[in-house]
């Protein structure tokens, strides 16, 4: 049986980017705290910072803080700017896939969206391309794309982590393309993909196989 770790092992098995000269806090428990603090609705740096302040006393040490203060703004900025986002996304998709247990994925829904409030004036939004089990409720993975019209080659990326064996992923039109259908089928899944005018040759032989051609219509009935 796999042992299921917790979150915070999973925080502290990645690697700290962070100098040793003036390090105050232990990166688990700053993860730690980010982590529960968006949980809890906090939607920003300040927000974030501010979330153990207003907590019962104890509160960061419960997180694993061994210093009676908590990380300041800059503190949680600077370090989330040096952080190892790959190996990040990777510690924890493993994590994910532990807490699963023995259960594979029926269904794998792929999709992008841009984080809302991510968009800072002229600079654009964080968009993502997600992989959610419905059944097991969970993000198997994701991966941060440059905008929405780079999804489909994120897309082929993320199939090749993905547990594809004996799961059915869906997505929208986008991802209707003949390297995508492949790779999920090379990966033991199958799919149901949406056909639009994206694919108008493909749409115009399906739209054929499903009409009836005049000359086989039936019979009218004939009145007794």
């Amino acid at each position: 049986m796999t042992t299921l770790t917790s979150l915070w092992e999973c925080f502290a098995s990645l690697p700290d980017p962070r100098s040793p000269l003036g390090k105050r806090h232990p990166l688990p428990a700053i993860l730690s705290l980010i982590t529960v603090a968006v949980l809890c609705g906090a939607r920003s740096l300040e927000a974030i910072a501010q979330f153990p302040r207003d907590r019962a006393r104890g509160f960061g040490a419960l997180l694993g803080f061994t210093r009676p203060d908590t990380p300041c703004k800059a503190t949680l900025s600077n370090l989330l700017r040096c952080l190892d986002i790959e190996r990040f996304e990777a510690d924890l998709s493993a994590w994910i896939a532990t807490r699963c247990g023995e259960q594979s994925p029926r269904e794998i829904a792929i999709d992008g969206k841009a984080l809302r409030g991510s968009a800072d004036g002229s600079v654009p939004g964080v968009h993502l391309l997600a992989a959610y089990a419905p059944h097991l409720d969970t993000v198997l993975a994701q991966l941060r794309v440059d905008c929405k019209t780079n999804e489909h080659k994120a897309a082929l990326e993320l199939l090749q982590v993905l547990p594809l064996k004996g799961a059915v992923v869906t997505a929208d039109a986008m991802f209707t393309h003949a390297d995508f259908s492949r790779a999920v089928l090379q990966g033991g899944g199958d799919y149901i993909l949406p056909v639009k005018d994206n694919q108008p040759q493909l749409l115009a032989d399906i739209t054929l196989a499903f009409e009836t051609p005049p000359g086989l219509s039936p019979p009218a009935a004939r009145p007794n």
